[in-house]
Parts: C-alpha cells; sequence; structure tokens
C-alpha cells in the first residue's frame, strides 16, 4: 500500500474524528444546558442563582469530560490504513464516543432525579404528631383466624 495514501486516509479519520467528536460534544452540552435549566429551576427554587450556576458547571465538567475521552481515544495504532478501515477505524471511535456520552447523559440525569427528590423531602411537611395515646389498659388483639367451635 502507498503510504503517501494510507497517510491521508488516517488524517482523513483523525480530522473527521476530532471535527465530529467537538460538533456532536457542543450540541449535546447546548441541548442539556437550555433544558437542564428548567429542571434545575424546580430542583433550586428556593435559590434561582443557586440553579444557574450548577447548570453551567454540569456544562463544563461535560465539556471536560466528554472532549477528554474523545482526545484519549483519538490514536489509532496503526499508521497504515485503506479507505475502509479508516472508516471502519472512525465509525467505532464515534461509536465508543457516543456511547460514552448516552452513559454520562443517564448519569446526569440519576443525579439530577436525586437532587430533585431531595429537594422535594425538604420541602415536605413534618410528620402529623399523634393526636391521642392509649393507655395500657386498651389493648387491640386480632381475631383468631380460626374461631374455636364452642361445645
Amino acid at each position: 500500500m502507498d503510504t503517501i495514501a494510507s497517510a491521508q486516509h488516517l488524517g482523513f479519520a483523525y480530522l473527521t474524528y476530532a471535527g465530529v467528536s467537538v460538533a456532536l460534544t457542543v450540541w449535546i452540552a447546548r441541548t442539556l444546558f437550555k433544558h437542564g435549566e428548567v429542571f434545575l429551576e424546580d430542583v433550586f427554587s428556593h435559590n434561582p442563582r443557586m440553579s444557574g450556576a450548577v447548570n453551567r458547571l454540569l456544562v463544563v465538567g461535560f465539556y471536560l469530560l466528554n472532549l477528554g475521552y474523545a482526545l484519549l481515544t483519538l490514536r489509532s495504532g496503526r499508521s497504515e490504513l485503506t479507505p475502509v478501515e479508516a472508516i471502519e477505524m472512525l465509525a467505532m471511535k464515534l461509536g465508543a464516543l457516543m456511547i460514552g456520552l448516552g452513559v454520562l447523559h443517564f448519569f446526569n440525569l440519576y443525579l439530577f432525579y436525586r437532587i430533585r427528590r431531595r429537594g422535594q423531602i425538604r420541602l415536605a411537611p413534618p410528620p402529623v404528631k399523634p393526636q391521642a395515646h392509649l393507655g395500657e389498659h386498651f389493648r387491640f388483639e386480632p381475631a383468631p383466624a380460626f374461631p374455636r367451635a364452642t361445645p
């Protein structure tokens, strides 16, 4: 195989992977930022500034994790590739990146659920105090399942 042609295929695969990875990460981060804001406003209804800050911090973490993973997986491990092998490598790397993005997305949803549930528990009314106390003289004994026959 021609070394120059192989290097061109590898360069094309690297550039395509880097471009698609960045574009996909930016698109998903913007979508999560936009739609996650409504949810976080509900979670942090007592402090609206906190919802915006948490949303921005989550997006920064999302960028760092996804772009870091994309850069770590950029290397192919091979110096010569045919066009078909370059496309296969590109598909494998993009597929792994998308699965990673999906896992992180569902992990974020789980964290949002936990945060929201904790907030709802905190805002719930306290349990009701007992209205009366029954003394020792009043005992409830359940009726037997099979009553005894009287002779």
